[in-house]
């Protein structure tokens, strides 16, 4: 059954009044008519089971039937800070983040990205951005749409990652596998941790050496250079792994 998300403040005395482009979706794409069941997440934690009460007025009224106990997000908040990439890669990125459990998804201008945007354009793509989150929170079974943030500098994004508790940056250089597989293992459930993914080309020499100063980890992927859109969902699928992995004892 998929799951939709309502904005807390139409979420009154036990019915729920969806709005936007879910109920056209719903009511002509699904075709799911009054009587029908439906999940509904307010997009902090709590999802209900829900009976479609009827469409009025370009809403869907539902009713409450009861509070799911629901477990799908991770036990831990993993950011991805994605350096700025070419064309739409970007929303490849953050619809497979979305659905890796991503909790935030950070873009950032490094040294060699490529792509530029002013004010106007950056604020229509990070829009559109943030949609794709809620379309793959939808899919996938989210409690919550992970924020897509607005685009910053690379200063600005390690400045912000400075109060997560672990930061990690693949790094097409860096070598030790037992030492990125030491790194990641020590990671527990409900530490907050950075990714930090450079654009195409990667990250410059210096780009590196300020993340080491901040007290990132610099980790290696394996022996083949990885994509810029490969990279941060390879990272977030082994972290995915072992944070699940700890906590129902795999």
């Amino acid at each position: 059954m998929q799951k939709f998300f309502a904005d807390i403040s139409n979420i009154v005395d036990g019915r729920i009044h969806l709005e936007g482009p879910d109920v056209n979706h719903i009511k002509n794409v699904l075709r799911m008519k009054p009587g029908e069941d439906i999940r509904v997440s307010d997009g902090r934690g709590k999802t209900y089971l829900c009976c479609i009460a009827g469409y009025e007025d370009g809403k869907a009224l539902l009713d409450i039937l009861k509070e799911l106990d629901t477990d799908t997000e991770l036990p831990s908040e993993i950011v991805l800070f994605q350096g700025l990439p070419k064309g739409d890669k970007m929303d490849l990125i953050v619809q497979k983040a979305v659905e890796l459990g991503a909790a935030r998804i950070v873009p950032f201008a490094a040294k060699r990205s490529i792509v530029k945007l002013d004010k106007k354009k950056e604020e229509k793509k990070q829009a559109r951005w943030q949609a794709i989150a809620k379309g793959a929170a939808e899919q996938s079974g989210r409690e919550i749409v992970p924020e897509v943030g607005h685009l910053l500098s690379y200063a600005e994004a390690l400045r912000e990652a400075s109060g997560l508790d672990v930061v990690l940056i693949p790094y097409e250089l860096e070598e030790g596998m037992e030492e990125t597989a030491s790194v990641i293992s020590s990671i527990k459930p409900g530490q907050s941790v950075g990714v930090f993914i450079g654009p195409e080309g990667g990250f410059e020499e210096d780009e590196i050496a300020a993340a080491r100063e901040a007290g990132a980890r610099i980790i290696t992927l394996g022996k083949r250079i990885l994509r810029t859109e490969t990279a941060g969902l390879t990272t977030l699928s082994i972290l995915m792994y072992h944070l699940e992995s700890g906590r129902h004892s795999l």
